[in-house]
């Protein structure tokens, strides 16, 4: 048995100071979101609780799907390269940027530069605009991490899946398909019609569908809407493929959003009949412990256990509702 944890979301506090100049930008927007909100509902130390607690569950790797920051200053992202450090080695861990990380232009570049181990594939290429999508095979597994980050102007935090990161995707899927791998497909923006507010959606979300659609995927993980969700979207022959998203690693209790998680997906069987259970474990409501908050298995045998409809999963999703002021 292969188990892949899930975090995302982690934006790391405090802020550091600002200069005048790097508030003189959409920074402001999000400066003023941190002071409101974000810094009540996430300073303090879930996010060190949570992690080790994952790490006691010995996972055969971690999967990050971004925002590692809030603002994406050169102080911050720094600080998110020692923070992924003290996670694990690059080998054992697996990132994708969000749209938090890539705040303002130039600032993904930068953190490519700073998070290179951890951001690239078995066989690296250079080049923030060149190396997405990537992949990395771990035992029976395939991950491969896309980017649907950029910078956006202020009030918005959409994302883009373009055509030539589709094709690419496709070709990463075929060559895990061959090689009889389970394939789990990392991104950040959820690539579901109406999962995240329009000013947060994921443009391009039609080609992502059409790869799954067409080439097939395992699992799909994302982050971005700090909920706890499942969708499915259609895969080659009538599969169901999940989709899967999770809470801020960073969320305190009683906040308006799902108190801090992360998902332990268990990988069992082999091609064409595969097994999948996700395990979720995360802060108490009241906040006075870690402990398990569901298992649900997702795939039996290659096939899926509970592929609602779409419209189906969304109504009876009682985290599905978006709190403004998160971009």
């Amino acid at each position: 048995m292969f188990r892949l944890a899930h975090l995302s979301d982690i934006h790391l506090g405090p802020l550091p100071e600002l200069s005048y100049r790097e508030l003189a930008s959409k920074r402001i927007t999000g400066y003023i979101n941190w002071q409101r909100n974000r810094k009540r509902a996430m300073f303090g130390d879930t996010l060190l609780r949570l992690v080790a607690d994952m790490k006691a569950q010995r996972p055969d790797h971690v999967a990050v799907t971004g925002d590692l920051v809030n603002l994406a200053t050169r102080t911050e992202i720094a600080g998110a390269r020692i923070w992924l450090d003290d996670l694990g080695d690059a080998k054992w861990v697996s990132v994708v940027p969000g749209n938090h990380d890539a705040y303002v232009p130039g600032a993904l570049a930068r953190a490519f530069r700073e998070w290179h181990p951890y951001l690239v594939g078995d066989n690296a290429r250079s080049g923030p605009g060149r190396h997405f999508p990537y992949m990395r095979v771990r035992g029976p597994v395939a991950i491969v991490g896309t980017s649907s980050a950029e910078a956006t102007v202020p009030f918005f935090a959409t994302g883009t899946f373009k055509r030539g990161q589709a094709l690419a995707t496709a070709r990463l899927l075929s060559e895990a398909k061959a090689k009889g791998l389970f394939r789990v497909v990392m991104i950040h923006h959820p690539p579901i019609a109406g999962a995240a507010a329009w000013s947060k959606r994921l443009i391009g979300k039609q080609f992502f569908s059409k790869v799954i659609h067409d080439v097939g995927a395992d699992l799909v993980l994302h982050g971005h809407t700090h909920l706890d969700t499942l969708y499915w979207l259609n895969g080659p022959d009538g599969t169901k493929v999940p989709v899967v998203g999770v809470p801020s690693a960073s969320q305190n209790a009683g906040g308006d959003k799902p108190a801090s998680r992360y998902n332990i997906f268990e990988i069992e069987g082999g091609p064409g009949a595969w097994s999948l259970t996700q395990r979720e474990r995360g802060l108490r409501a009241d906040g006075s412990g870690i402990d398990w908050i569901r298992e649900r298995q997702l795939l039996s045998n290659g096939r899926a256990v509970d592929a609602r409809p779409r419209e189906d999963a969304e109504t009876a999703d009682p985290f599905r509702a978006e709190v403004a002021g998160d971009a």
